[in-house]
């Protein structure tokens, strides 16, 4: 479904939201390198739980012989 203008500020909103969480979440001590090393990892997250939810998975056999013939 391509974005709207209708839908583009709504979902700005979620992303504002939930960049004041993860902001707010970080210690008082964390510098830039933290809060950069967190929105990553939120992506990464992000992106496999909709690889996941597309069913664009690899069997965790495939991973193991992959593996296996890297060593």
């Amino acid at each position: 479904m391509p974005l709207t203008h209708t839908r583009r500020p709504a979902m700005a909103v979620v992303f504002k939201q939930e960049a004041h969480k993860l902001i707010d979440e970080l210690p008082e001590s964390a510098g830039w390198n933290e809060l950069i090393y967190q929105a990553a990892l939120h992506r990464a997250i992000e992106r496999g739980l909709a690889e996941a939810d597309a069913g664009q998975l690899i069997p965790v056999e495939d991973l193991l012989k992959e593996f296996e013939a890297a060593e």
